[in-house]
């Protein structure tokens, strides 16, 4: 089975995480906006929190869109002001992601995304999304990723 991790990592949690879903033999995909973010944190939350809670598409540098030759598609995403990053919500408009069942994983300060769960659901139906507590200060967070 041929299975892909497609995701953005801003702080690093992804990063941990495509680690182990390479582990896992998951092929990697990561996704880098054109423009950086601010140097400031106050002011990364900020904006990246109200571009996500509008739904906000973020540019991205190049990357592979085809994903026929996958059986199975896992995306990650940090979750900004409830709801999906907008770089993923980029991913989201950019793949075909028809008759291909995603499943979701969620990285967050809270360990919670409701919005962004109800979201997904209204989108893709009964769709598996699992929710990580910030991976790189909670290591065993890790040990739920079983796909």
């Amino acid at each position: 089975m041929n299975r892909l991790f497609i995701y953005y990592s801003q702080s690093g949690n992804g990063d941990l995480v495509a680690e182990a879903m390479q582990k896992q033999g998951f092929a990697i995909r990561k996704v880098v906006p054109k423009k950086k973010p601010p140097k400031s944190f106050f002011l990364q939350i900020m904006a990246g929190g109200f571009g996500a809670g509008i739904g906000r598409k973020e540019p991205l540098l190049p990357y592979e869109t085809d994903i026929g030759g996958f059986d199975e598609i896992v995306i990650g995403s940090p979750v900004w002001n409830a709801r999906l990053s907008c770089p993923i919500n980029t991913v989201l408009s950019d793949l075909d992601l028809k008759d291909k069942h995603p499943a979701f994983i969620l990285y967050s300060g809270s360990g919670q995304a409701p919005k962004a769960e109800r979201k997904l659901k209204e989108r893709f139906g009964d769709v598996r999304i699992l929710h990580l507590k910030e991976p790189k200060k909670n290591a065993d967070e890790l040990n739920k990723l079983t796909f």
